[in-house]
């Protein structure tokens, strides 16, 4: 993959004219509890002619964005390959044995859910639920961290991380602020009923398709999942959020964007803000 930052765009587009700008927002301060994040990004949207989030609440909840119009911006939601992550081979719950319970997660950030995942952890040594569920947490950890009664996985990817998910039952995710992942539809497509929190981009994602909690509901929304659990199995095969969907979306935009290019180009004088412009320019 090939980076650009907005400086080297910006003195393109004064040597290229014609040439279109997509940004795409896959990122935001309050994922992560950092500062400066967002600021950087809306420095940089300057040089761009259409912006693209990967989740609508991205948009429509944090203030940086909201001043956004449809017209030149949308939203298109991540998929996940279809070719890997699928149910073939996933044996649904049989509601004998323990309900297995799954995560993954590459980033080892606090704001990754820990707080639901320490409580499931706490819950396995509890006699209401120590032989009602199973929990396996797959990928990084906090500094620090560990379970002391969860399975722990190191991380994986492709094939490796499909076939973990297809051994567990239903996909769990506490992300906080989740900017808009692929990480639940991996476990969906893998036939996996997803337990989702109620932040971020999750409930666009998951919404239909499983459990919405928070944490003080996150028990209640678990025995729902035991006692409902065929009915929101059945419906995984139906899930949405698929790689080549994403595809055709992106294509469908980037025909639309050239077919009005010459309108584009010409309401976007380059030096339209001087001070944006100027500070498009600045290091990151």
């Amino acid at each position: 993959a090939v980076t650009f930052g907005p400086g080297p765009i910006l003195r393109y587009l004064i040597r290229h004219r014609d040439t279109v700008v997509v940004h795409r927002i896959n990122e935001c301060d309050e994922r992560k509890g950092t500062r400066g994040m967002n600021r950087r990004l809306k420095r940089a949207n300057y040089v761009a002619d259409h912006t693209v989030f990967v989740a609508g609440w991205l948009r429509r909840d944090l203030a940086v964005w909201q001043a956004k119009s449809d017209s030149d911006s949308s939203v298109i939601l991540n998929g996940a390959d279809p070719a890997t992550f699928h149910p073939r081979g996933h044996v649904p719950w049989n509601g004998t044995e323990p309900l297995r319970l799954v995560t993954h997660h590459w980033g080892g950030n606090w704001m990754k859910g820990f707080d639901v995942y320490q409580r499931i952890d706490e819950m396995l040594a509890e006699p209401a639920w120590r032989d009602r569920i199973a929990f396996s947490y797959i990928g990084n950890l906090p500094p620090g961290f560990r379970f002391a009664n969860a399975r722990y996985v190191d991380p994986l990817d492709g094939t490796a991380l499909a076939d973990e998910l297809r051994s567990h039952h239903v996909y769990v995710t506490a992300s906080i602020n989740e900017p808009g992942s692929n990480h639940q539809n991996e476990g969906a497509l893998c036939g996996l009923p997803l337990l989702f929190r109620d932040s971020g981009a999750l409930p666009e994602y998951c919404t239909g398709f499983g459990i919405v909690f928070d944490p003080a509901t996150f028990e209640a929304a678990l025995g729902r999942m035991l006692q409902d659990y065929g009915r929101y199995q059945s419906r995984m095969a139906g899930y949405p959020h698929i790689a080549p969907r994403t595809t055709e979306a992106y294509i469908s935009l980037f025909d639309s964007l050239l077919a009005h290019r010459d309108t584009i180009v010409a309401g976007r004088p380059v030096w339209r803000d001087p001070v944006a412009s100027l500070a498009a320019q600045l290091p990151a």
